[in-house]
Order: structure tokens, then sequence, then C-alpha cells
């Protein structure tokens, strides 16, 4: 609200009016994902009004990011696990001069004089103010308000802007322009309001149900070491069966496995000692380090499973898998505003606040916060290093962001990977359909009507490691081979339609589309086939029927809210065996995954499938499929061959 106000409330008074500009031969640059909903468009935004123009400059070496970090991820590579350090990393890719002395000159030509531009410390952006009118002759666009139809707030934007031609390459994004905020701040609508409407990372929502999903049986009792049951609930011993988990930490001071929470969302230490005293006795009173992120508070006001849930999914299986390494909770955003991917990436690499581009108002919480009970403090700039294995178990519709915005956050997640951090995302429990089983319709944007299937964001980016959702199927056992989740929830997976396919996945994804084609007939364009796009998941975990503890109950639950964490549990003891032989983490893990010398380390999911949007969606089968990737991990076969490497 406070970016929307200060937008709209500027005068002319201080900015000087520029010169008449010279003529350009202006391209387009941006236009906006798709028209909001429950927004009106009102007017045009008044000539006089100051914008805080910031133009986030295209950062040196981007075309090499997918080279540079599969030098030290690729398992045949002779710099495998020789990880950058921060500094090699914001070096590589600090803009050019010349981009910087391309902007500015566009930018005085055009009769912005030179006093009123500044260049941010990391050289990522050019920063000034300019009228209304500046900056559509700038941009040639147009500016208007919208206003929100329930709580009368307004924002501004435009629908699509241009730059000239000479300058377009060296331009990453222009703030503020398309970028759209297509949910009011929680401060200013009323509780009752805010829960019909609302949506932000963490926020239980009755419409889009984020996290897993309860069951409305109960668990059975049993013994936490009977196996005879995992058909019907999933406990620690379970996943130890199922993958081959062997192992007990001993590179604990060493090794580190974060976990990102959004607040609300919290974790309830009676909760995590209940779920101990059933599964894992030694734990009790065992707890995570605590980073707060922006403001981040474990909350204990809303308890219910909506707030809880997630929480105690992510730890209480974390903490078992992994005992006694120490695990750290990444809680992010304050009780007001709240945050998103963008928040907990600052976190871990203070290089993001600035240097490529940060927080954006339009989709992420901007810190300091001056709401009342807002976070004061400034934004979490690299307030810890990245730990070696982070699981997130939240996502959002790649449909729902620009290609710049998705892209930016994307190359950061290269960066990671190039610092040695392996970055795990839940792929989403939809199926093909996007959160709250929404699809597309023939204009590619949200609609309850469409029928073309809608990709997730960030697990469509390339750079980290997507996980899908697998299940005991009923009357089985441990020992049978699983399926693709078809309880309750459906493992999220297909095509993206911004990123391309990166060359580590493209023998994988060529093999399924050419021998296995999907059964979707040539007229309809249900999903991005062309062959050259980004997939996923790129492997799966088991994700039906988890025991945990929840307000005071064991409860079972469902959701690849639960087979990220296991992966990541799986992955962070491999990494403590290779720190035990004095090696490094293994960082990203895509490349390695899906060589042929890996295959053998992961169980072949060939049965299933993921329907959404009125179809059967893809279907499991042999090798890599956009259902389950290339399978779920056996820990027995996977260590021996992450120990072989440098």
């Amino acid at each position: 609200m406070r970016f929307w106000a200060a937008l709209l409330s500027l005068t002319v008074a201080s900015v000087a009016i520029a010169a008449p500009s010279k003529r350009f031969n202006h391209v387009v640059h941006e236009k906006r994902a798709f028209e909001p909903i429950d927004w009106i468009q009102d007017r045009r935004l008044e000539a006089h009004k100051v914008l805080p123009m910031r133009i986030g400059l295209t950062q040196q070496n981007l075309h090499r990011l997918e080279e540079m970090l599969l030098s030290v991820s690729h398992p045949e590579s002779a710099k495998y696990g020789q990880h950058f350090t921060p500094k090699e990393v914001i070096d590589a890719f600090a803009p050019h001069d010349d981009s910087i002395a391309a902007v500015k000159g566009w930018l005085t030509d055009a009769g912005i004089h030179e006093d009123r531009l500044k260049l941010s410390p990391g050289k990522g952006w050019i920063e000034f103010d300019a009228t209304a009118a500046e900056a559509e002759e700038l941009l040639q666009t147009e500016y208007h308000v919208f206003t929100h139809a329930d709580t009368g707030i307004e924002q501004i934007s435009c629908h699509s802007y241009s730059v000239p031609e000479h300058v377009k390459e060296h331009v990453d994004l222009i703030k503020p322009t398309v970028h759209f905020t297509h949910r009011p701040p929680p401060s200013a609508i009323d509780s009752a309001l805010r829960k019909r409407k609302f949506e932000r990372l963490g926020m239980p929502n009755v419409s889009v149900k984020s996290g897993p999903k309860k069951s409305s049986a109960k668990p059975k009792a049993s013994s936490p070491s009977d196996l005879s049951t995992c058909d019907e609930q999933i406990v620690p011993d379970c996943l130890r069966a199922l993958y081959q988990i062997n192992s007990t930490p001993v590179a604990t001071a060493q090794n580190t496995y974060g976990i990102v929470e959004f607040t609300p969302q919290a974790l309830l230490f009676t909760d995590l000692d209940l779920f101990f005293e059933n599964f894992s006795p030694n734990q009790v009173g065992v707890r995570p380090t605590v980073v707060s992120v922006d403001g981040g508070t474990i909350q204990t006001t809303d308890q219910s499973f909506d707030f809880n849930g997630e929480s105690s999914l992510d730890f209480q299986y974390s903490f078992a898998l992994t005992n006694p390494q120490p695990l750290t909770l990444l809680q992010t955003g304050d009780l007001v505003e709240g945050a998103s991917f963008d928040n907990w990436l600052d976190a871990v690499d203070g290089s993001f606040c600035t240097f490529e581009g940060g927080d954006d108002p339009d989709f992420d919480g901007i810190y300091p916060d001056p709401l009342r009970g807002g976070f004061k403090g400034p934004e979490s700039c690299g307030i810890i290093a990245p730990p070696n294995v982070v699981s997130v178990s939240f996502g959002q519709d790649e449909a729902g962001l620009t290609a710049s915005y998705a892209q930016r956050q994307c190359a950061e997640y290269a960066k990671l990977g190039m610092l040695g951090t392996t970055v795990l995302y839940s792929s989403g429990d939809d199926g093909v359909a996007g959160g709250g089983g929404t699809c597309l319709n023939s204009r590619g944007q949200p609609s309850s009507r469409g029928t073309t299937f809608s990709p997730g964001f960030p697990v469509t980016c390339g750079f980290l490691t997507a996980v899908g959702a697998t299940q005991i199927d009923p009357g089985n056992t441990v020992d049978d081979p699983e399926g693709a989740c078809e309880q309750v929830i459906f493992s999220g997976g297909g095509f993206s339609n911004i990123f391309a396919l990166p060359d580590y996945q493209a023998a994988a994804v060529t093999s399924f589309l050419t021998n296995h084609p999907p059964p979707f007939p040539a007229t309809q364009t249900q999903f991005n086939s062309s062959g050259h796009s980004r997939a996923f998941p790129d492997l799966s975990a088991n994700g039906a029927n988890y025991v945990i503890a929840v307000d005071g109950e064991l409860e079972l639950v469902f959701g690849t809210s639960a087979s990220s964490p296991v992966v990541g549990s799986i992955i962070t003891l491999i990494n403590d065996a290779r720190i035990a032989a004095g090696k490094g983490p293994v960082g990203f893990i895509n490349p390695a995954i899906y060589s042929d010398a890996f295959k053998d380390g992961f169980n072949d999911i060939t049965h299933g499938g993921n329907q959404g949007c009125g179809t059967a969606g893809f279907t499991s089968t042999e090798g890599w499929d956009p259902v389950t990737g290339v399978g779920t991990p056996n820990f027995s076969k996977l260590l021996p061959l992450f120990l072989a490497l440098p």
C-alpha cells in the first residue's frame, strides 16, 4: 500500500522537466503476463505525478550461466565440485561498463540530465525520478491507475513498454512498468475480507489450498518399526526401507541443511516433541536453529493445520531422517506483509538485494515495513551463508509472472548452485494444473474454464531440482515398485512456457516425447510440446499418507510438500559422507542424476499419472517422465556414485 501511495502522491515539484528528447527506434521490451482480476482500470495517470524509475541492467556472462554451473556440477567435468566463491560469482556477472554507458547515453539524449541519474552500489541498477509524462515518452507507453474492486486501493501500471532498439540488449527490466500486484496487501483488508481474498506464500487460503493436504482418516496405532502398514501410513522407518537409507551423520558440525517457511506458517515445538516421542525418542527437545528473514517469526496466535501442517511435516521428517544433523529454519517474512522467494534468496546472497534486482514490490515483501506491526529493520541481505541443501515446499503459477521476473530469479538459483548449494522445490499437488486446479485459456491466462496445462514456478527453472510425489499403491509393501501419487494429490509436472530445455535434460526429454508421445490431439495446444522447453519434475519421493504431529494430534497428510524435504534429507546424508571423506557438498545435482552413470541410483516409476485440466495428464513410463522425473532415490546406490566423484 505504501508503495502505491508513494507513487500516486508525489508531485512535479521534485523533478526538473526534461528537455525535448531525441527520436529513437523503439521496440517492445515487456508485456504484462495477463490482465488483473478484481482490479478496474480507473484513469490515466496524471502527467505531473513522479515515478521512481529503476532500470535493471543486463548482467554480463548470463549466456554462460549454464556453462559455468555445469563446469562444477557435471560428473564428467574436470572441475566437478570446485565451487565458486561468492566474490567470483559477483565479479563474473556484474553488468558490463558498455551497458551502463549505453543506458545512460539513451537517458541523457532523451533529456534526463546526468545529475538526476544514480548507479546502485552493485552497478545493477540505474535509478532516477521522472514525471509520468517523461516516463511515457521514454518508454512509449501509457500509465494508468488501477483500483481494487473490494478495497479501493490504487496502484499504477502499464500494459507494455518499449526501449530503443540499440538499448534493448543492455536492459533486463524497468520498474515500475508492467509488473502488477494482483493481490492487495493484508494491512488494507479487514480480517474477514483477508480470509476471502488475500493470497500470499504461507497464508492459508480458502480457494487455493497450498501446502500438504490432510486426510479425513486418522493414523492407526502401530509400532513405529512396523513396515506392514506403510501403504496406509508412512513413518520414518517406511522411508528408510523404501529408499535404503542406512546412514548416521558424523560431519554434523560442517554440514548444513536449511528449510524455508513463510510466515504465518509456523512450527510448534510441542508438535515436534510429540512426533519425536512416537518415532524418534532420542530427539525429544531438539530444535532447529531459527534464522529470522525480514522479520520472520514463529507465530503461535493462529494454530490449525493450515498454519502448522507444512512446518510440522518438513521438520519432523527431516530431523528424523538426518538424526543427529542440526537443521536451520529460514523463517521468512513478517506477519503484516509476508514474503516471497526473493526474500529468502536475499538472506543467503547479499548481492541479490541490489545487484540482481532484489525484491519486487509487485511480488515480494519490501522491507523495512512501515505499516503498523511491520518489521522495521533493514531487509535481510546476506545474513547467513547458503546451506549445503535448501528445501522449499511452496510454489506459485508460472503464468502469474512476467518472464523477466522469473528469469532473474532463476539466474539466482544457478548462482547458488555455483556456490555449492542444492536447491529443492516441491513440484506441486495439482497434476498438470496450476494452484487450486486452475488451468490456462487459449491466450495463456489463468481461467476457471481453461483447458491448457499450467506449469508452476520456480520448479520450471532449470537451475534447481523439482521434486514430484509417489505412493506405495494400496495393498503393496515397501518392497514393491511405487507408482505416481494418485491419492488426494497428483504430482505436479509438465513443460515450461518460459524456460528453455537445459542441456543436461535434453536427451531424457527428447526420448520421452519421441518414444512415449502424450495422447493429445495435434490440433490442441494442451502443453508446450515444442520439445525445447524445460520439463519437470527431475525426481520424486513418496508423498502419500505421512503421519505427522500437528496441533497436538497425529494426522495423515499428502503432498509434494513431503517429497522435497525427504530428498533434501537424502542429499544431506550424501553431503555428510563426502565431507567426512574430505570432499565438498554435491551442489546442483541435476547434471548427475540425468547422466547414464547415475541411472541405477534411482527406482524407475512406470505407472500412474498426474491428471488435471479435464485430462488424464501425463503418464509415468520407463525412463524420465513429466510425472515422477527420473524416479525415486536409492540412497545405498547413490552414495558410492557421489563418493566416487572428486
